[in-house]
């Protein structure tokens, strides 16, 4: 019905806009600049709005609030929660520079009644740069298009942390007049570079961070990485030492309605509806992903260090690539218990995949076969949410991988709020990246690596009232591949437990002063190679309001990040995964510190910061700079103050 009531208000301003010359009597249409709009992601039933908050500038980063960067913007990250891979299928296993990505699952299909765009652009200190764009409108009152592009650049502070990621997505979403026929068409591309330097040279004696000398860190010397002077263009992508991933996916997806037709008679319209029993669906998936680590440069001696890897002389290239392909051809069927309910709905499906890839050893090619069933059920009067799903792979080089997943969503009560409640078990074959065909595959002999099984069981309550939400998660993992160090693969054969819960609370502080607090707390059991921190917590402290101004919506304060002293994962920059590593212990005397003000008047909202301000301190030998920095693994610091600004702009065309 919404959708509906969209297609309705469309025609309605096509028709207007029609007929010759103007009235200059003609009173002007109050809702002349007015515009509704809405999304939906490709695999889901509801409907969202954009988000037009200003208080939390983490949901606008790219890095989520509980992760961490090597140091840059677009540099690897990884989470400082459990995380492990749920995913079963064919994977090749390069996962660090996954929070830049762009997602098939995160594509959005718009619904609107005017054309929007959205001018987003962030600058930060040292020239790091953010730059968004958005466009969507109908075409026609059922045909929609919208395009998104991003580029995230920073030279870094840090010498060889040069980053430039392109982004971009093109979404189409078709509905036919008699609403049986349904075509959505993605292309979704994410070009990603990062230059590597494999972290600050610290020899325990001569302490570059403590150094007065090196009070500009871009001077610091480090294990790899060219001795280019500091650029600050956006538009070179030029590095002799790094990663480099191309990735490209488009979808193509057909559905076709099988049903009972009716309409709405008004005085003046007769509006059609449908409703359907039965759904046909193809969905048509090409994917193109290509990894490339490259040295022009490579130090001998490093490689032979930490990768047991000999170069011909002391400086020469060291390049490993191998690039796939990836067609999918999804046949499904729905069935609508309710047909006046759409989001009840059962559904099965097979899916056909052929993967071929170029590898440093020759050609590969793979063909996976697996069958899929869903259910789900949000309830008409809102009250239950229910979603079930399996996947499971007949044949093919995956063969025996499947996922199962169940969760039960309920409205307690207007009171007493929300609780959340599923289980989900993932057994599948380690990444490409243990198999001894990968080009990363670097250790001397083939090993055989058993399929990872993890149980993860979580439940969550929310208080809206009390601005409360208690969230915990057990993860049981049987047979986890890790990364040892540098190059060496490793599994764990014993079997494992994480306990990890979370609160989230918002206090009430004064009128307009709020303190959003966030704490983590997670537990490994058992003898295992994870390290993870047992405290997390992030806090702000900050005004929200209108300071009395009516179209202001105003947030400012200062937010704190604090993790507790763990043995932090190393990060191999050829194989581009973070690695175990239990020698050396991260500790950070000051949590990170940043004062901000964030504001939205109408559809423009800025954001102002300055980031980590605990950096400053006053040197040994005199002086004052910000050069406290925290490490947040081996060899890998924060850099010091940041001033960041940002401007987000949208408009109605």
């Amino acid at each position: 019905m919404q959708q509906m009531g969209n297609r309705i208000r469309n025609m309605g301003g096509a028709f207007n806009g029609a007929g010759g010359g103007t009235d200059s009597l003609q009173h002007r249409d109050k809702n002349a600049d007015s515009i509704t709009i809405s999304f939906r992601y490709l695999d889901s039933t509801r409907s969202y709005k954009l988000d037009t908050s200003v208080g939390d500038f983490h949901r606008r980063y790219p890095v989520p609030a509980t992760w961490i960067h090597l140091g840059n913007t677009g540099n690897a990250a990884k989470s400082l929660l459990f995380l492990p891979e749920m995913n079963a299928g064919f994977d090749p296993g390069f996962h660090a520079f996954d929070v830049y990505k762009w997602k098939l699952e995160n594509a959005r299909f718009f619904t609107t009644t005017r054309p929007y765009s959205e001018l987003n652009y962030f600058l930060g200190s040292r020239t790091e740069q953010i730059i968004e764009l958005l466009h969507t409108q109908n075409i026609k009152p059922n045909w929609n298009f919208s395009f998104q592009y991003r580029l995230i650049n920073g030279p870094g502070f840090f010498k060889s942390q040069k980053t430039n990621h392109n982004n971009y997505l093109f979404t189409s979403r078709y509905q036919s007049n008699n609403l049986r026929y349904h075509n959505y068409l993605v292309l979704l591309g994410n070009k990603l570079s990062s230059a590597e330097n494999g972290g600050i040279i610290d020899t325990g004696t001569v302490r570059p961070l403590d150094n007065p000398n090196f009070k500009d860190r871009f001077i610091i010397p480090t294990y790899i990485g060219d001795e280019e002077s500091f650029s600050s263009n956006f538009f070179s992508t030029k590095f002799n030492t790094g990663n480099r991933y191309n990735l490209f996916t488009a979808l193509l997806r057909q559905q076709y309605d099988l049903g009972r037709k009716d309409s709405v008679v008004t005085d003046s319209t007769v509006i059609p509806l449908f409703y359907p029993r039965f759904r046909f669906q193809h969905t048509l998936q090409w994917d193109q992903q290509r990894y490339v680590y490259q040295d022009y440069i490579g130090d001998s001696v490093y490689y032979k260090t930490y990768y047991d890897t000999s170069l011909r002389r002391p400086t020469d290239s060291l390049i490993l690539r191998e690039s796939w392909k990836i067609i999918s051809n999804d046949f499904s069927i729905y069935q609508f218990p309710d047909a006046k309910n759409l989001h009840q709905f059962i559904k099965l499906g097979i899916n056909f995949q052929f993967i071929s890839g170029d590898l440093s050893s020759g050609k590969a090619s793979f063909v996976n076969t697996f069958g899929h069933a869903e259910y789900r059920n949000k309830t008409r009067n809102q009250k239950w949410d229910i979603e079930a799903n399996g996947k499971l792979f007949f044949t093919g080089f995956n063969k025996g991988d499947f996922e199962a997943h169940i969760s039960l969503e309920s409205m307690i009560g207007k009171k007493l709020g929300y609780i959340k409640a599923g289980f989900e078990n993932v057994n599948r074959t380690p990444s490409f990246i243990f198999d001894n065909r990968s080009s990363f595959y670097l250790l001397k002999s083939a090993e055989s690596f058993k399929k990872e099984n993890t149980t993860h069981i979580f439940a969550s309550y929310f208080l809206p009232k009390f601005k409360l939400r208690l969230t915990g998660h057990y993860y049981l993992v049987t047979n986890y591949s890790y990364l040892a160090n540098y190059y060496q693969l490793k599994q764990e054969s014993t079997v494992f437990n994480v306990l990890q819960v979370a609160l989230q609370k918002t206090f009430k502080v004064g009128r307009r002063w709020n303190w959003h607090t966030d704490i983590y707390l997670q537990q490994r059991i058992g003898d295992a190679p994870v390290n993870l921190p047992l405290i997390y917590t992030r806090n702000r402290f900050a005004y929200e309001g209108n300071l009395g101004f009516k179209n202001l919506d105003i947030a400012m304060g200062l937010e704190a990040k604090y993790r507790s002293a763990y043995k932090a994962d190393g990060y191999s920059p050829a194989l581009g995964r973070f690695f175990y590593q239990d020698s050396i212990t991260i500790k950070n005397n000051l949590p990170d510190i940043s004062a901000y003000v964030h504001f939205r008047i109408k559809p423009f909202k800025a954001f102002i910061r300055a980031e980590n301000l605990n950096t400053a301190r006053v040197a040994s030998g005199g002086g004052f700079g910000f050069t406290g920095n925290n490490l947040v693994a081996p060899g890998y610091a924060l850099p010091g103050l940041q001033i960041r600004i940002g401007v987000y702009w949208g408009f109605v065309n």
